[in-house]
């Protein structure tokens, strides 16, 4: 296995961790916030839902780059709309909720979600930039 072509994965993947980390530390820090408490789904499953879409995207791209590297950018655009409609769709029963906590529930659904976008841009950036 060519540990440079799948370099980006390991970037999403160390990074993904760490922020978990720190994330689930901040709940763990302030575990008697009330307002903290009853979320429709738990951290880790938003987590594992961006995780997943993050490599799925992370490994469509390295197979584009190996066949036409000026399709990368677009099949970026293509996928991360498809994600951001998958996003909503998970988004739907927390809007539609009637949990007092649904404002810090959308907080931390569109924190983890902007990390993920963020994340996915900056190493979509990286591998477009190590052209081969």
């Amino acid at each position: 296995m060519n540990l440079k072509k799948y370099q980006p994965i390991l970037e999403v993947i160390f990074l993904s961790i760490l922020i978990y980390l720190v994330h689930k530390l901040v709940f763990f820090l302030n575990e008697n916030h009330p307002k903290l408490h009853g979320f429709h789904f738990p951290i880790e499953v938003v987590y594992g839902f961006f995780f997943s879409c993050s490599l799925i995207l992370m490994l469509i791209l390295i197979k584009v780059k190996e066949k036409n590297i000026d399709n990368v950018g677009y099949t970026f655009l293509l996928v991360t709309c498809v994600k951001m409609g998958l996003s909503y769709l998970l988004l739907s029963p927390i809007l539609n909720s009637e949990n007092a906590n649904l404002r810090y529930e959308k907080i931390n659904f569109f924190l983890i979600f902007a990390f993920f976008l963020a994340l996915e841009t900056v190493v979509t950036i990286r591998m477009l930039n190590n052209k081969p």
